[in-house]
Formats: structure tokens, C-alpha cells, sequence
């Protein structure tokens, strides 16, 4: 496809926008519009125009809304949700956190109002985790001849994914094949970092098992049919997960991710990577500040992904991310079938995929490819044909657990 920016960020953006549309998330006549507002790598000019843009579908959605036309509110306030998510991650960039945490309130505010007049209904959940709960939305399976309890198919957001993604990455596609999706803010993500300060952690097997857990108590929630489909930075947490829970049915990465850090190492010259590596953590820190004194924007962005580690020094962030690291003996504890995506391009785990398919065997691996317009990290414009492969797969799962149930 022919690129409109230079700036491999802002054209991920772009790409993800646009593969939006077909569910709803956005609308490709405004976006394009929007687009041409934006200069090639000016962060202060996207979140100008996308912000406005949510505003004015924020008013739009009051007015439709206040009229008691429900569809036309919920339409616009899912767009503006998404429009209000984009602005917020390029406003990472900035010094002013307090306007990232400004725009992602907008965003869950609209997204809220949105799945709150979703049909099937959208129920909004609290998931027991260690003292407190995890928020999280339960979309509903939509109703056919079929009773009984579904299966369900659990969304694993990524590092810095908006909620709004997850019904593009595989909510909707659940609703309509007559499955129950679920997805969840987890530590370090969303509601958990913003408004509970909970962080990432390695053993993600201590979220995911209260997720299950939760979803057990429900009579609508088939306990034989339950997928895990995790996205991005779940690419390693869904594996690790699934090796020590077993009641899974069937685990989805896109892509897999052996090695969290080699997206964060990549940057660092051998200098730091040898400071890094001998536990040497005032000079790393040190010389990370004076490294990037004259790279605000690119040590705004930084600060705001050490975030959800819980830390503010740059070498505890490196070594936590390098924490999160799959080996083979623990692929080898997952016992149930697992697909994995290989988009062709992928910017950020490249090679990831086939290793973990490598040493999981058994698995399934699925390409993705430029030519049918799927390529990049998680499929961001391949919509559609990431749902059929996805859904199709889990389908064939659900239906031999059924058969030999």
C-alpha cells in the first residue's frame, strides 16, 4: 500500500485508524480528512486534530443521545472514543502527563457511554485480584436457537492498547459467531495503571487465573470453551499464562513474543547493554539522561512506557521488561493447541513468531502478508481476514471439544 507518512509510528497510526472502519471504530471519510491536518512526525498537530475531532462526535453523540436516538449516540461515541485514544498516545510524547491521563478518561468515558447501548448489551464487570478488582467488559454472545452456556473467548489487551481495540481484535467477531467475549484492564494497563496504579508483571498467570476463575461463576459461560487471545506484549503474557493454567481450551498470540526487552534493547548501544547486563545501575541511568537530554520527545515517550513498570529508573524498566522472557520448558507446560500470527513486516518482535513456533510443537502458525493488505504488527488495515483465520481456528476447536465432550 502506498504510504502517507514517512514516520513509521504516525503511518502504524494511520493504518490502524483505517482498519477501524469495519467495525465501526472510525469512519474512513473523516479520518482521511483528519489525516490531511497532520504533518510527517508532529505529534502537537495529530493530537490537535484528533482531539477536535473527538470533540465535535463527543457533541454529536450528547445531541443524538439527549433526542433519544440511541443508535446514532452510541455510533459517534465509539469513534470519538477511538479518536480521543489516538490523540492520548501521541500525547506521550509531551511533558504534560496530565493531558495523556485527560484524553484517556475521554476515551473511556465514550467508550463507556458507547457499549453501554451495544446490542447484545455490553455488562461491565469487576474481576476479584488480589484485594481489589480488575475492571473489565463482558460482551454478551448474540442470541440464536443455540441455549445454554457459550464459549468465551478472553482478550488480552497489549502494553499501551486502548479498550476500544479489543473489539476490533476479536469482540465482535465472538458476538457474532455466537460466542461470549471478555476483556480486561490488567496490571499496568488502562484503568489498573491509571486510576489504581497496579504494574506490569512477569507471571501473568496470576491474572489470568482470576479472569478464569470469575468467568467460572457464570451459567452462561461454557467452562469446556474457554480461548485466550492476547495481542502485541500479550504475545508473551498468553503463553506464560497458559503454561500454568491449564483450563484453557485454546490460546491466540499476534504475534508471539519470546523476549519482551529485544523491542527496548534494540535501541541501546553496546556501551549500555554491557552496563545493563552487569547490573550497573547508576551509570546506566545516568548516562540514559545525559544520552537523551536532547531527545525530549523521544525521552517523554520512554518515561510514559516505564510507566506501567512502576518505576521511574530507566535500568529497573529495562531489567523488568527483560524479565518477561519465554524459554522452551515453559512453552512445553501448555496443553492446549495454540495459533500464532506471523504478520509479514512485523516492526517490533520480528522473527518472534517462528521461534515460538519453533519450540512449541504442535502449534499453528498463521502468516499475514503485504500482499493481501495484513502486514504489521497485528494486522493493523487486515481486519477482516485476521478475524476468519482467527475465528475460523478457534471454531475448529470449540467444535472438537464439543464432539468429544
Amino acid at each position: 500500500m502506498q504510504r502517507q507518512f514517512k514516520d513509521d509510528g504516525f503511518e502504524f497510526d494511520r493504518l490502524i485508524l483505517l482498519g477501524g472502519v469495519y467495525r465501526g471504530l472510525t469512519d474512513a471519510g473523516e479520518v482521511l480528512v483528519t489525516l490531511d491536518a497532520v504533518t510527517d512526525g508532529d505529534h502537537e498537530s495529530w493530537i490537535t486534530a484528533f482531539s477536535a475531532l473527538g470533540d465535535r462526535l463527543a457533541a454529536q453523540a450528547d445531541t443524538s443521545a439527549a433526542a433519544g436516538r440511541t443508535a446514532s449516540a452510541r455510533s459517534a461515541n465509539l469513534r470519538a472514543s477511538a479518536y480521543y485514544a489516538t490523540a492520548a498516545g501521541h500525547a506521550a510524547t509531551g511533558d504534560d502527563q496530565q493531558r495523556v491521563l485527560t484524553l484517556w478518561g475521554q476515551h473511556r468515558d465514550r467508550w463507556d457511554a458507547a457499549v453501554a447501548a451495544f446490542d447484545p448489551p455490553v455488562e461491565k464487570i469487576a474481576i476479584p485480584y488480589e484485594g481489589t478488582t480488575l475492571e473489565g467488559y463482558f460482551f454478551h454472545a448474540r442470541p440464536d436457537a443455540t441455549s445454554g452456556p457459550r464459549p468465551t473467548v478472553i482478550l488480552n489487551n497489549g502494553s499501551d492498547g486502548p479498550v476500544s481495540d479489543m473489539w476490533s481484535s476479536g469482540a465482535a467477531a465472538a458476538v457474532e459467531r455466537g460466542w461470549n467475549a471478555v476483556t480486561f484492564d490488567g496490571p499496568g494497563q488502562g484503568a489498573a495503571l491509571y486510576r489504581q496504579q497496579l504494574y506490569f508483571r512477569a507471571d501473568w498467570e496470576k491474572v489470568i487465573t482470576p479472569v478464569v476463575d470469575h468467568l467460572l461463576t457464570r451459567d452462561d459461560v461454557d467452562p469446556s470453551r474457554l480461548a485466550l487471545l492476547g495481542v502485541s506484549q500479550a504475545g508473551y503474557w498468553v503463553p506464560r499464562a497458559a503454561a500454568f493454567e491449564h483450563r484453557l481450551a485454546a490460546c491466540v498470540v499476534d504475534p508471539g513474543v519470546m523476549s519482551v526487552d529485544t523491542s527496548w534493547r534494540g535501541h541501546l548501544p553496546d556501551v549500555m547493554t554491557q552496563l545493563l547486563d552487569s547490573g550497573d545501575q547508576k551509570d546506566f541511568d545516568a548516562f540514559m539522561v545525559e544520552g537523551m537530554k536532547d531527545k525530549p520527545e523521544a525521552l517523554a515517550e520512554l518515561r510514559w512506557r516505564m510507566a506501567p513498570y512502576g518505576t521511574t529508573s530507566f535500568f529497573e524498566a529495562y531489567r523488568a521488561a527483560g524479565a518477561m522472557t519465554l524459554d522452551a520448558a515453559t512453552l512445553a507446560k501448555i496443553t492446549c493447541p495454540v495459533l500464532i500470527t506471523a504478520p509479514e513486516h512485523e516492526q517490533f518482535w520480528p522473527g518472534q513468531s517462528e521461534q515460538m513456533h519453533q519450540a512449541l510443537p504442535g502449534s499453528t502458525l498463521v502468516a499475514f502478508t503485504e500482499a493481501e493488505g495484513a502486514d504489521w504488527h497485528c494486522e493493523p488495515a487486515g481486519r477482516a481476514v485476521r478475524d476468519e483465520r482467527i475465528s475460523d481456528w478457534l471454531a475448529d476447536v470449540f467444535d472438537s471439544v464439543a464432539s468429544s465432550g
